[in-house]
């Protein structure tokens, strides 16, 4: 246990002493929830959409913001392979599950302070736009978010152990892109109908929006723990894949 705590440690404080996670992890999601807080204060009441009120964005921006910790996770990742850190430490008495471990917790840990941090940006515009907002609805969001964190962070996971640190961030970038898009963050997937709100909801992006959403209103129904049992799965799955990718790059460094 002391050297998952150690090794945790180092991974988190290497996200926070980097100042582009600030930019990206903080700072872009609470830029995106200004701006379109602006847009939604410039659309007339008659055209009916609500997708950019506080209380539907806060959800979609905790989301958007996770998907930078999966950025973030596959940089430490591919950083520490490329660098040869892992293989010295492949020398000592530490498991696959010890690794595994130490970069899980720091980075699960980090989603959630930025969760809490979105959340509480968005309670302060919600004040300011005269939205209705319940503060310990947003901190339950906060734990409907566990499942999304596991999922962004297990594909972090995956992407550092498959890729190098250059390829990474560019397979993480279309994965934002995709994920911000086929998520419904930015429109109203179940609008547009048709072929494209299949493809959202055979992703787990437009899960993970929708039970944010539901959870920041309070509205734990069953529609809402069919949003979280679909995440959950997708995150289930991705984990196991990149758990069996991460041994087997290890095995294959120390042969």
């Amino acid at each position: 246990m002391n050297k998952i705590i150690a090794f945790s440690k180092r991974n988190f404080l290497e996200i926070i002493r980097e100042p582009l996670s600030y930019i990206f992890c903080l700072g872009f999601p609470l830029i995106m929830l200004a701006v379109m807080t602006l847009v939604n204060d410039s659309i007339p009441p008659e055209a009916d959409m609500t997708i950019f009120r506080t209380d539907n964005l806060a959800g979609g921006i905790a989301v958007f913001g996770l998907m930078f910790v999966m950025l973030f996770t596959a940089l430490t990742v591919a950083k520490d392979r490329s660098g040869a850190f892992l293989i010295r430490l492949y020398t000592t008495t530490m498991k696959s599950g010890d690794f595994l471990a130490g970069y899980m917790i720091p980075m699960v840990l980090l989603a959630v302070i930025q969760c809490v941090i979105t959340f509480i940006a968005s309670y302060i515009v919600s004040l300011v736009t005269s939205v209705s907002m319940n503060p310990l609805e947003m901190l339950s969001a906060v734990a409907a978010l566990i499942p999304s964190m596991i999922l962004m962070v297990s594909f972090g996971m995956l992407f550092g152990t498959i890729f190098n640190e250059k390829s990474s961030p560019g397979l993480c970038s279309i994965i934002i892109s995709l994920g911000s898009f086929l998520g419904g963050i930015w429109f109203d997937a179940e609008a547009a109908g048709g072929v494209l709100t299949d493809i959202c909801n055979a992703l787990p992006f437009y899960h993970a929006v929708k039970a944010a959403r539901l959870a920041c209103v309070g509205a734990y129904t069953g529609e809402f723990f069919s949003h979280i049992a679909i995440t959950s799965v997708w995150a289930a799955g991705i984990a196991v894949i990149s758990v069996t990718a991460f041994k087997s790059k290890m095995k294959a460094d120390l042969n």
